[in-house]
């Protein structure tokens, strides 16, 4: 895979001290692939002569004078750190030298300064940000997470065929299922947003399955779910306060006694596998998708094995041409020139 995937090495909660092995670790994975590592000059110091040698031309190093703040306002992040490490990472994929950039920094920056200096694609209003969640039957991509939260029927339709494209690009699956979520399957269900929707859905020559609910999604009816970043990132964290709590109980019912630890310790290989299937760094890497460049962000929590999977997910998306089947299939739908 002939990529190169920039990273924005001062992002998230631990910085460098995860991102940068995560992206070495990245690169003796994927021997096609090359990486630029942004951050301050003292950071990429650390990496050191060792690191350039052993990936020689794969890896590159850019040095950024400022950091975006978690905690720091999308404004002025955009307006006042034009040399943050967030910026020339998301300048590095405008220039052509990146074909993708990660970030695990501040979620309203990352989107504000990506959708300035990448503008977003022919016959797309607005990007949004789009995760993959296991299901029983594997994985499904949901959008928009929060991005959005006011959203019109077009704009559903939008996401409906980014994230199909998404899908087919990484997952390498050729025409996605897509639903829409709503309060019943029927037709006429749900306000006159997610009603009109559909009808444009139906109409869009998309694999469109129609109306989902909320518990389609953890049963992986459809390889996409479509809907409002208000009730998106509403149904994303409730489903992880859902999975703490039920984590929790575990725990508290496995160590009440000498014979719930006992039973705890016969049980540990299939509470490992368990453990597995829902083990959140295997899903980590949202995507803002809908912009002339590929952006992932990845949880700021993450360590460096869910870092490593957001770094992939970019590398895929980018080498499997995301952006170019987006604008694609925008052209050919009624009404878009590209």
């Amino acid at each position: 895979m002939d990529v190169t995937v920039a990273i924005d090495c001062m992002g998230g909660d631990h910085g460098p001290t995860v991102t940068v092995p995560a992206a070495l670790a990245f690169l003796r994975r994927h021997p096609g692939t090359r990486i630029i590592l942004v951050g301050l000059p003292e950071v990429l110091e650390g990496v050191g002569r060792e690191a350039a040698t052993q990936f020689g031309e794969r890896l590159t190093l850019q040095a950024a004078s400022e950091v975006v703040g978690m905690d720091e306002g999308p404004a002025t992040a955009m307006r006042n750190k034009k040399d943050s490490s967030m910026r020339v990472a998301i300048d590095l994929v405008k220039s052509g030298r990146a074909q993708a950039a990660v970030s695990a920094g501040n979620t309203g920056a990352l989107m504000a300064i990506s959708r300035f200096v990448l503008k977003t694609l022919p016959g797309i209003d607005r990007p949004a940000i789009a995760t993959v969640l296991p299901t029983r039957k594997g994985q499904t991509y949901v959008l928009d997470l929060g991005a959005n939260v006011d959203c019109e029927p077009e704009h559903l339709l939008q996401f409906g065929v980014m994230g199909a494209m998404l899908v087919a690009s990484v997952e390498h699956i050729d025409r996605p299922s897509v639903g829409l979520l709503n309060i019943g399957e029927e037709a006429m269900k749900g306000n006159d947003v997610v009603k009109r929707a559909g009808e444009l859905l139906r109409t869009s020559g998309l694999n469109f399955y129609g109306n989902v609910e909320g518990d389609d999604i953890y049963e992986g009816t459809t390889d996409v779910v479509v809907c409002d970043g208000f009730v998106g990132n509403v149904a994303l964290k409730t489903s992880e306060g859902l999975a703490q709590m039920l984590a929790t109980f575990l725990r508290e019912e496995f160590s009440r006694g000498p014979l719930s630890k006992l039973m705890a310790l016969v049980s540990m290989p299939v509470l490992k596998r368990f453990k597995h299937r829902v083990d959140h760094r295997r899903y980590n890497g949202a995507a803002l998708v809908g912009l002339r460049g590929v952006v992932v962000k990845s949880h700021g929590s993450a360590d460096a094995f869910a870092f490593e999977q957001a770094i992939h997910r970019a590398a895929e998306a980018a080498g499997n041409k995301l952006i170019e089947r987006i604008t694609q299939r925008m052209a050919a739908m009624d009404g878009v020139k590209a």
